[in-house]
């Protein structure tokens, strides 16, 4: 008999995993520290695994599944807490990857997040980005955000997730959390509801399409803080794929209104450590100033990355600057800063060492 879900998440939890994949012909998966660990039991067949599913599932769950082939939403679980569930379809049939969730936010050291962090959440208005590949802690820092604003900052926050990871409490602030599909329909019309409830600081749990795009740059100009997450791995990337998501003849409009209330963005990687027992974060970052503004506005984001290597005083740092500061502390191996590196050669060079 295959293992129950209760089983497999108390080890999840038990061991820490970030995520759990059930996958029909294999055992239960977990990925502990970036790593994938299969557990030595039996193997789910698509109908034992399907059957699962479907047990989680209340009606209209099961009508959202059919009817889109995917799903994905957040639950308290017994007594293991919350998780994220993404069910997919393969071969015709339903898998699971589920997502721990933490019921505990945890400090900017824990973290490891620069206190530039800190001074951007002071901003009254503008846009913050956080971006990153898929599990590279996104979620986490932007909650982050959220939490330290709910903990100084008399306001109102209200935020816009798929699904809704951690719950916040009044501190404060008042809190407003909307879950897509749950509370709203998409990121865009939801956004656009925000705007006519008075909120000061707008959380955007993804940046999907220009549509979302569009309205969250029109609410950081006129007066609100947005905090968002984008799947890009740069500082330069980042700016690319905001303006290249619109038609060219709105590029330039674009750019402008970016240059105006873009405050600042970090793009994190989440590295394992040296003795593979936990994982660190690696982060570029820019804080954005008249200079980084007039590279926006003239569509030269290219050069960007001049001024992450020439702005340490401004709280800028490189991807490459980062990893080597972990691996001389002696936290990340040499061929993980290789592999993450932006520059490798530059780091071959740097430690004098040669690439055989």
């Amino acid at each position: 008999m295959p293992i129950p879900l209760e089983n497999i998440l108390y080890s999840a939890r038990r061991y820490n995993a970030s995520d759990i994949h059930l996958i029909a012909g294999l055992p239960p998966t977990w990925r502990v520290n970036g790593e994938i660990v299969i557990a030595d039991a039996e193997p789910f067949s698509a109908e034992e695994l399907r059957a699962m599913i479907i047990a989680q599932l209340n009606d209209e769950q099961k009508s959202v599944l059919h009817k889109e082939m995917a799903l994905c939403y957040s639950q308290n679980i017994n007594d293991f807490g919350r998780f994220r569930i993404s069910i997919y379809f393969r071969n015709g049939s339903p898998e699971m990857a589920i997502r721990t969730c933490s019921d505990q936010i945890l400090t900017r050291v824990e973290l490891g997040l620069p206190v530039t962090i800190d001074q951007l959440l002071e901003k009254p208005s503008g846009l913050i980005l956080v971006t990153g590949p898929t599990g590279s802690g996104k979620t986490t820092t932007l909650n982050y955000m959220i939490d330290s604003i709910n903990s100084s900052r008399k306001c109102k926050i209200i935020t816009i997730e798929d699904p809704i990871e951690y719950v916040h409490y009044h501190k404060k602030a008042l809190v407003v959390q909307q879950e897509l599909y749950t509370d709203v329909t998409s990121f865009n019309t939801g956004l656009t509801h925000i705007l006519r409830q008075d909120p000061d600081v707008i959380g955007i749990g993804e940046m999907r399409n220009f549509d979302t795009i569009a309205t969250a740059l029109t609410a950081a100009e006129t007066g609100h803080l947005v905090i968002a997450t984008l799947h890009t791995s740069s500082v330069t990337q980042t700016v690319e794929r905001i303006v290249d998501v619109f038609p060219p003849e709105q590029q330039p409009q674009i750019s402008l209104q970016l240059a105006n209330s873009l405050q600042g963005i970090i793009t994190q990687q989440l590295l394992p450590t040296i003795d593979k027992k936990s994982r660190v974060l690696a982060y570029e970052m820019i804080v954005i100033d008249n200079a980084a503004r007039h590279i926006i506005r003239e569509n030269e984001s290219y050069k960007l990355y001049s001024l992450l290597e020439t702005g340490a005083k401004k709280g800028a740092v490189t991807m490459d600057s980062s990893l080597c500061a972990l691996y001389e502390k002696g936290l990340v191996g040499y061929d993980t800063v290789l592999s993450k590196a932006t520059h490798p050669d530059s780091i071959r060079l740097k430690y004098n060492r040669s690439e055989v």
